[in-house]
C-alpha cells in the first residue's frame, strides 16, 4: 500500500490543493510488482466462486457473503485513515471526492463482479477468466477515445501478442460449450468493459485521494448496493449457510476481495492504467494452473502455449510502459 507524501514536502503546497503524485523512477517496479500480485490474487476468485458453486449458492447470495465480510475490514481502515491525526493530504477529500469513488466503486466492484458472477454459473472458469481480460483492450481503447491517452506501438505489439494466446483457447473452449457459452461469454464481457471503466475512471480519484482511502470509499459503497440487491431479491434466511460456504466466504473475501484491492490501487498509484491493465493478463494463466490443481481441469499444450504469448506480451508492455 502506498504511505503519503512527507510533512515535509506538505508544508511547501498546501496539501488541500496538492494531489498525490505516482511514482516515478525505479519506484515504478514497485508498482509493476503490486499489479503482479493483485493479478495473482484474482486470479482466485474464479476457482473459489466455483468451488461455492458446486455447494449450490447462487450469484447474488455469493456476492453477499462476500461483501457482508469485506464491508467491516474497508470501514475500519478508512476510518482510521481519516482520524485527524492521519489525514495528512486527504484533508482534501471532500464530499464531492467520496461521492466520485463511491460510484467508481460501485461500478467496478458491483455491476463488473455480479455479471462476472453471472457469467460463472453458465461458464468454466478458465473460459471466464479469458473472456474477463480482454478488458486490458478496452482500457486502450477508450482510454485513447475519451481520456487522450495515447496509444503505443510496443503496447500494440504487447496486445497483439497477448490476445493471439487468449484467442486460442478462446476459440477452442467457444467450440466445446454449449447454447449457455455465449450468455455466460456475453456477461463476463460486459463484467471485462465495466471494469476497464472503473480503471480508468479511478486514476485520477485515486491520485486525489490516495489508494487507501479510494479502495476503503469504493469498495464500501459496492458493499452497500450488493447487500441492497440480496436483501430486494432473496429472503434474509437464506445467509443461512454452511460452516463449509461460509469458509469460502472467507477466502474470497480476504484473498480474492481485500488484498488484490488494495494492491491494485496501489499500482495504480505507481503505473498507468494500460501497464496495470497489461500485466493483470497474467491472471487467466494462474487461473488455469489453479483450475488444473484444484478443479481437476484438463492442461492440454495449447493451454502453454497460450500462457507463454501471454507472459510475453505482459513483458513487452511492461518495458515499454516504463520506457
Amino acid at each position: 500500500m502506498s504511505s503519503p507524501p512527507s510533512s515535509a514536502a506538505s508544508t511547501t503546497v498546501p496539501a488541500a490543493k496538492t494531489p498525490l503524485r505516482p511514482a516515478v523512477g525505479g519506484a515504478l517496479w514497485i508498482g509493476y510488482a503490486l499489479a503482479c500480485t493483485g493479478a495473482t490474487l484474482f486470479a482466485t476468485k474464479a476457482i473459489i466462486v466455483k468451488l461455492a458453486y458446486a455447494q449450490g449458492v447462487d450469484a447474488e447470495t455469493l456476492l453477499a457473503v462476500r461483501m457482508i465480510l469485506s464491508l467491516p475490514v474497508y470501514l475500519a481502515i478508512g476510518l482510521h485513515t481519516l482520524l485527524p491525526s492521519r489525514r495528512g493530504p486527504f484533508d482534501h477529500a471532500n464530499g464531492r471526492l467520496i461521492l466520485r469513488a463511491a460510484l467508481v466503486g460501485a461500478l467496478g466492484y458491483w455491476l463488473s463482479s455480479y455479471l462476472d458472477f453471472k457469467g460463472l454459473e453458465l461458464i468454466s472458469a478458465q473460459f471466464e477468466r479469458l473472456i474477463l481480460f480482454t478488458y486490458p483492450f478496452f482500457v486502450m481503447l477508450f482510454g485513447a477515445l475519451f481520456f487522450r491517452q495515447p496509444i503505443k506501438l510496443k503496447s500494440l505489439a504487447a496486445f497483439t501478442i497477448s490476445y493471439g494466446g487468449l484467442l486460442l483457447l478462446f476459440l477452442r473452449d467457444f467450440s466445446l460449450l454449449g447454447e449457455d457459452a455465449a450468455l455466460g461469454a456475453g456477461f463476463v464481457m460486459g463484467a471485462g468493459i465495466c471494469f476497464a471503466l472503473y480503471q480508468l475512471f479511478a486514476k485520477a480519484s485515486i491520485l486525489q485521494m490516495g489508494p487507501r482511502l479510494f479502495t476503503c470509499v469504493a469498495m464500501s459503497a459496492a458493499s452497500v448496493v450488493v447487500i441492497a440487491q440480496f436483501l430486494l431479491t432473496h429472503p434474509v434466511g437464506r445467509l443461512a449457510l454452511t460452516p463449509h460456504i461460509w469458509l469460502l466466504g472467507v477466502a474470497l473475501a480476504i484473498g480474492g476481495t481485500i488484498l488484490p484491492s488494495f494492491f491494485m490501487n496501489a499500482a495504480l498509484h505507481r503505473i498507468s492504467a494500460q501497464a496495470n491493465s497489461m500485466i493483470g493478463t497474467l491472471s487467466p494463466v494462474i487461473t488455469i494452473l489453479l483450475a488444473v490443481a484444484i478443479l481437476a481441469e484438463p492442461l492440454t499444450g495449447l493451454d502453454m502455449l497460450a500462457a507463454v504469448l501471454v507472459i510475453v506480451g505482459v513483458a513487452v508492455a511492461t518495458l515499454a510502459d516504463r520506457r
